[in-house]
């Protein structure tokens, strides 16, 4: 089994915001990376115009989504059944279960999603947060979904730093609490600016807070990540998601 990054998100474009530069990097640097969608979007903007009639938009989103997917370099992508704005309230036997089998089929040493504030407190990032943790405490206990695969230890749980994405620029990032880990994605930033505008019906809001700013390119330079759980870290921040483990 080759060395994994597993990212759990709820929306398509999630990854794009936060995790395509990373995804990019270590996917050159021949780490596995794999991506969970709990949602299709489908109460998302159908684009400013619209793109597609509201019925067709979780198709639209998911092919969105596979495209930016394609573009950062995730090796794997797995999109959930899971309703949008309605994942808080979903029944989360059938989110940990679904979650578990992904866990226990790549065997991640290390799993990044949305702090538990859910980067913007947006319910769904919240929920899929908590249900990221669960998942991971369930599927190192054999009496979890003894059908899901033999269980597996996750190593590191990393969320999303306290600084949103696009508030990069101009601040003092290094001495900042639960900036953990700084991620170096400059030379993948175009990966990054190429799969953020792969979300055609989310435009408005992807050109308002990266796309059209004149500092775009430092504001994708950098991604930032907080420690969950894991080995002490020697250093705050660092550079390398697998700081401090066995690889």
């Amino acid at each position: 089994m080759p060395q994994t990054i597993l990212f759990a998100y709820a929306h398509p474009d999630d990854e794009s915001f936060c995790g395509a530069g990373t995804a990019a990097r270590y996917h050159e640097a021949g780490i596995h990376v794999a991506l969970v969608m709990a949602t299709r979007g489908e109460r998302g903007t159908a684009g400013t115009p619209p793109l597609c009639s509201i019925d067709d938009l979780p198709l639209v989103r998911e092919a969105e989504l596979r495209e930016a997917a394609r573009i950062a370099g995730f090796d794997a992508l797995h999109v959930l059944d899971f309703k949008d704005q309605q994942l808080a309230s979903a029944n989360g036997d059938a989110v940990r279960g679904a979650l578990v089998s992904l866990v226990r089929r790549y065997q991640p040493i290390v799993v990044v999603t949305f702090d538990p504030e859910g980067m913007n407190r947006h319910p769904d990032h919240v929920a899929i947060s908590r249900y990221t943790s669960d998942a991971i405490a369930a599927a190192s206990d054999s009496r979890w979904y003894p059908d899901a695969g033999p269980p597996h230890r996750v190593e590191r749980l990393v969320w999303t730093a306290p600084i949103p994405p696009w508030e990069t620029t101009g601040v003092e990032l290094r001495d900042r609490p639960g900036v953990d880990f700084i991620i170096d994605t400059r030379r993948w930033w175009q990966q990054r600016r190429d799969a953020l505008a792969a979300h055609r019906t989310q435009r408005e809001g992807i050109d308002r807070l990266f796309l059209k700013r004149g500092d775009v390119e430092e504001l994708l330079a950098v991604e930032l990540f907080r420690q969950a759980f894991g080995p002490p870290l020697a250093t705050r921040p660092c550079d390398d998601l697998f700081a401090g483990l066995v690889r």
